[in-house]
């Protein structure tokens, strides 16, 4: 089979390779040459694209003189501002731009599970309580700032078991806060700075208010004996310098460091009667206080176990 090209056909090849030896584009500079902008770049030197009136087509004009040229500009893009997600905000410097938790809602603030609402180290902070689903069983709003504890914070509450704000800056709570909880079960308030107990709820198995500030003339002396359930009694590392009435209920007594210097046959037992055993009691820390145990032989004569602390 032969192939043949028309003369016409042979003419355009001729020309192509005419273009292509003479603008083989290079990188670099021409020697002696500066480039200028929309140039295109050859052995010979810098031509220019050139635009054609008649069939609207570009072709590459002759070697260009510094008078002669027209200049093929690049046209200009379209850009847009972007946000820089590569660089830190500063919401500090930007008040608009921090968000406060009361605009939100504590659903989205804090984790809810069926139940449960845990508030642990919220960002941003909380100083309050937050309002709670009513069907809230068990709170844990630990390692905030919360400073207060209001009556209404828990005033709808019915249904809530577990209420946990260890770790809070808390200085005051009203007396009627947990008053009206009549489920609550466990009560913990440790590493807070309250001087002084508000009433407290009748089913209480468990309280810890370990790591505080109370004081002797903070807390009624009955403010535990009517809780009849009360099991576990946590009032260490605090500035107690008396031992509180306690319920026949007690299994566990935590009252390590703090001022207490001294205890009677009416602390822990009944003075009168030599046959009285708190059968539920297992362990009392006294440890870390003033007061010498062996001092006081008739004050643990009803104990199961000697209290721990110093006994000389």
């Amino acid at each position: 089979m032969t192939l043949g090209f028309s003369p016409y056909r042979l003419s355009q090849a001729a020309s192509l390779v005419r273009v292509v030896e003479d603008f083989v584009v290079e990188d670099r500079e021409v020697e002696g040459q500066a480039k200028p902008d929309g140039a295109m770049a050859s052995k010979k030197g810098y031509h220019w694209i050139q635009k054609e009136s008649k069939d609207k087509h570009c072709k590459l004009g002759p070697m260009a003189t510094k008078d002669k040229y027209m200049e093929v500009r690049r046209p200009k893009k379209d850009t847009a501002n972007l946000p820089d997600y590569d660089t830190v905000q500063d919401s500090v410097t930007d008040p608009a731009a921090a968000p406060k938790a009361v605009d939100v809602p504590t659903c989205l603030l804090c984790v809810c599970l069926i139940g449960s609402v845990y508030c642990e180290e919220v960002i941003p902070e909380i100083s309050a309580v937050p309002a709670l689903p009513k069907e809230t069983a068990h709170l844990y709003a630990r390692f905030n700032k919360i400073t207060k504890i209001r009556n209404q914070d828990f005033a709808d509450m019915a249904t809530i078991k577990t209420i946990d704000l260890t770790g809070n800056l808390i200085t005051e709570i009203d007396d009627g806060a947990f008053s009206k909880l009549l489920l609550l079960e466990e009560l913990i308030l440790v590493e807070n700075k309250l001087t002084k107990l508000p009433m407290l709820p009748a089913k209480l198995t468990l309280f810890n208010a370990n790591f505080n500030q109370l004081k002797t003339q903070g807390v009624k002396a009955t403010a535990f004996k009517k809780l009849t359930g009360l099991a576990y009694l946590y009032l260490g590392n605090n500035e107690l310098t008396a031992v509180p009435q306690l319920p026949e209920s007690l299994q566990v007594v935590h009252l390590h460091n703090n001022k207490i210097s001294t205890v009677t046959d009416e602390t822990f037992c009944r003075g009168n009667s030599s046959y009285y055993i708190r059968t539920n009691m297992d362990e009392v820390r006294l440890d870390g206080n003033p007061v010498v145990l062996s001092e006081h032989p008739d004050s643990f004569i009803c104990l199961q176990a000697l209290p721990i602390g110093w006994y000389h």
